[in-house]
């Protein structure tokens, strides 16, 4: 299976709950992070509900 790289690119904080939990549910700690994860639907769902905090690095 792929896999997709993701960076957290803005802060949770200030955001709504349900954004602040897909942003935990995807493992992140810290912005800047970067991560690599199965590129699943159930992950492209969870990037699709915080895109506007997330980027995908090639």
């Amino acid at each position: 299976m792929e896999t997709i790289k993701i960076k957290l690119i803005k802060s949770p904080i200030g955001r709504t709950t349900k954004h602040k939990q897909t942003v935990k549910a995807l493992g992140f700690k810290k912005v800047g992070q970067i991560l690599e994860k199965q590129d699943t639907p159930q992950i492209r769902g969870m990037l699709k509900a915080i895109g506007f905090m997330v980027e995908i690095v090639e």
